[in-house]
């Protein structure tokens, strides 16, 4: 089995995004003005993003043997991720992921985790030599938090976890996280305040949770917060026209862990991956929304 610079371990989905112009209320049907489908989950969209990024990435995670999974697993490999990494399981379904976008470029996301659910330490167990073997590994929340926990306890290398959704994660979990990346409302979750709207709120947020090495909060149009003990750092991001937010936090988390593998410091990561996000948001879709470092360079050159 062949090393990689970044090992991905989490989720992957197949996204439906609809179009409307705005958010529905609880029980309130709103007209759509368009669709597609697209290749997703957080785990798969950190791959792909890492991979076009330039990195030798492998995803370890887990999709059903139907169409679903098959459509997976053809964009990761169109990428060059390693996919011997991936299980295919007949008796659960592909992860699904049911997303609207409204008209100012907001979303609302309900997953059902499918074959993500199944994806245990056991099952994982045989893979975590590429756990180890990685520079840098990138997880999220949308696996079961046991399979977290063991792939966190394996990594030899820089560990980046982006807690989403936000979920208790246990304090020895917590303690081994080099870096958390947490957007304004797992933030506030994380640290038991009221969601964070202000730099110096967010800051203040980022502060009170106990345990990781260093937490970066991403703030949309705001760019991001960096926090390393007692020193901290905003990231502002450039002015773009944003239609669509989808994978943006993942574009983020895949240009962070790129600029860690390449020795940046945490801020001069963090740059980079402010320009990830930012090239993602005036893309629509998931997958098909993320960058090439061509892309991100060209931004980075016109800022």
């Amino acid at each position: 089995m062949r090393s990689s610079e970044i090992a991905v371990v989490g989720s992957l989905n197949l996204d439906i995004t609809v179009r409307v112009d705005r958010l529905p209320e609880v029980g309130e049907t709103v007209l759509g003005s368009g669709h597609e489908t697209d290749t997703g989950g957080k785990g798969g969209n950190q791959a792909v993003a890492a991979a076009r990024l330039g990195r030798k990435t492998a995803m370890i995670g887990a999709v059903g043997r139907d169409d679903a999974g098959e459509r997976l697993l053809a964009a990761l490999l169109g990428t060059g991720v390693n996919t011997m990494t991936v299980q295919r399981l007949i008796e659960h379904p592909t992860g699904l992921a049911l997303i609207t976008v409204d008209g100012l470029a907001r979303n609302t996301i309900v997953v059902d985790p499918g074959a993500n659910g199944a994806l245990t330490p056991e099952r994982i167990e045989a893979l975590l030599p590429v756990v180890e073997s990685a520079k840098v590994v990138l997880l999220q929340l949308e696996v079961p938090l046991e399979t977290v926990a063991a792939a966190v306890a394996a990594a030899q290398g820089t560990v980046i976890l982006n807690p989403a959704p936000a979920r208790f994660i246990d304090p020895l979990t917590l303690s081994k996280v080099d870096v958390l990346v947490p957007n304004e409302t797992e933030a506030g979750v994380m640290a038991g305040v009221p969601t964070p709207g202000t730099v110096d709120e967010v800051i203040a947020a980022a502060s009170a949770i106990e345990g990781p090495g260093a937490v970066i909060v991403t703030m949309g149009s705001q760019g991001a917060v960096v926090v390393e003990g007692s020193s901290f750092a905003h990231v502002p991001a450039p002015a773009v026209q944003a239609i669509d937010p989808t994978a943006a936090g993942d574009s983020f988390c895949a240009g962070l862990a790129d600029g860690l593998v390449r020795g940046l410091s945490l801020v001069d990561a963090a740059e980079w991956a402010v320009l990830c996000g930012s090239v993602t948001v005036t893309r629509r879709g998931a997958q098909s929304s993320l960058p090439t470092r061509e892309d991100v360079e060209s931004m980075e050159g016109s800022g």
